[in-house]
């Protein structure tokens, strides 16, 4: 039985969700270069990345591709200034506790945890979000440590001396320790 709770049918791995609008993070990230925090301006401040309003969506929009047939839902939303009602993709269990501007400013990239979605036409979860491998992470987190200048890279390969980098990154970054990281409070609250 527990190998089924921790297999992608439980953990929702690969599963891509019908959206109002197929938005391609591929399009829009990998071919186009914008930047994660062009449309989550809020993931190096808050709990939160958020989901951008519909006027980021118009300020390219509204001169390319203003009259495709399929981004009529984006231009309606607009008008009628009603939020699009997006189906969450990444899903934690309501009593655990996440902050994205905390993992963002200790120097864990965006594709730690979402994966490449520069390459994804439709984002899915890459990683299962389990408590196990959350506390994979809060165990070792120099393995997933990166500078500051790279969190936002969706291409960023850690080098082969990542344990050695990490460390170091973990010291200048004022990382918790590693009892702190995996205390219950941490993320249950």
């Amino acid at each position: 039985m527990l190998v089924l709770a921790r297999s992608p049918y439980i953990t929702n791995q690969r599963v891509t969700r019908n959206q109002p609008v197929q938005f391609s993070h591929k399009h829009h990230v990998g071919d186009d270069g914008i930047d994660c925090r062009y449309c989550h301006t809020s993931v190096e401040t808050s709990a939160y990345a958020g989901i951008p309003p519909t006027r980021t969506c118009m300020n390219c929009h509204s001169v390319l591709f203003n009259n495709v047939g399929y981004l009529e839902i984006v231009r309606d939303s607009y008008r009628t200034d009603e939020s699009i009602h997006w189906v969450r993709v990444h899903r934690l269990a309501d009593y655990v506790f996440f902050n994205h501007s905390i993992h963002v400013n200790k120097g864990i990239g965006c594709s730690t945890c979402h994966g490449p979605v520069n390459q994804m036409p439709l984002v899915y979860q890459v990683a299962p979000l389990n408590m196990g491998w959350c506390l994979d992470c809060h165990r070792n987190p120099q393995a997933n440590l990166r500078p500051k200048d790279q969190i936002f890279n969706m291409d960023w390969k850690a080098p082969a001396n990542q344990e050695e980098v990490g460390r170091q990154l973990a010291t200048e970054y004022k990382l918790r320790t590693t009892a702190e990281l995996t205390s219950c409070s941490t993320c249950h609250r």
